[in-house]
């Protein structure tokens, strides 16, 4: 039986955008052919797992849906652990919605047990005036991350961080984290492949979120410098 296994972040890991990267898909046939367990990690919340493995697929990366491991599921099961059946105002996409409804939770538009904002390119002044509102009467304040910004195509957009800073400004309310580097999201993950601390391993291109969330986890950690990390950064964290 294999006593190690891999917490796998994505952008900038295995793809940028929508062009794999080099030897992504060799690494994941070998973990397949050797039967080493391992899900992918992610902190996009728009997508649902199935949107996840077709964008693989179409890469040539055949996985299952057990592979996948997103902050929106990790959000709505820590959720659903805190109030069952519970309701959410949603500024986000289908992704989060998704998996809110699927951990037993109804999304509302005035009154909920919390406020909880993912990516998305849909939100406006209307919607971030009805959270603000919300949150001061007592809806609590959930973040699926704390990304500042994400990767498109065309460059840069706000991330989820982003509009949570936005709204913890103008209510003075801190938001509650799930996503990577939480420890919410990374014991979650690695209890899914029934695996301890000291047996996973988790490959990530980010310091600030893939590895420190591992090694505040007691996790091996590697670092690819495939994506948001440049060579020259490393120094920075001598």
């Amino acid at each position: 039986m294999c006593r190690f296994g891999f917490l796998i972040d994505m952008d900038g890991v295995i793809y940028r955008g929508k062009q794999l990267i080099s030897g992504a898909d060799t690494f994941i046939h070998l973990l397949l052919e050797r039967g080493i367990p391992f899900a992918f990690l992610t902190n996009n919340s728009q997508r649902t797992r199935r949107d996840v493995v077709c964008k693989l697929e179409r890469m040539g990366i055949q996985v299952n849906e057990s592979h996948i491991f997103t902050c929106a599921m990790a959000t709505a099961r820590f959720l659903a652990d805190q109030k069952p059946c519970g309701t959410a105002f949603v500024i986000g996409e289908g992704g989060l919605s998704h998996a809110l409804h699927r951990n037993g939770y109804a999304i509302v538009d005035d009154d909920p047990d919390y406020v909880v904002v993912g990516e998305g390119r849909t939100f406006n002044m209307e919607i971030v005036e009805a959270a603000v509102r919300m949150i001061l009467r007592g809806a609590k304040l959930i973040a699926t991350n704390m990304d500042p910004n994400c990767p498109t195509a065309s460059g840069t957009r706000p991330g989820c961080g982003a509009i949570v800073a936005m709204l913890e400004t103008a209510t003075g309310r801190k938001a509650f984290s799930v996503g990577k580097p939480s420890s919410v999201m990374m014991r979650a993950a690695r209890k899914e492949l029934g695996l301890s601390s000291a047996e996973t391993i988790m490959i990530g291109d980010t310091m600030e979120t893939d590895i420190l969330g591992g090694v505040s986890m007691g996790y091996t950690t590697a670092l690819v410098l495939s994506g948001g990390t440049r060579r020259e950064d490393l120094a920075l964290y001598a």
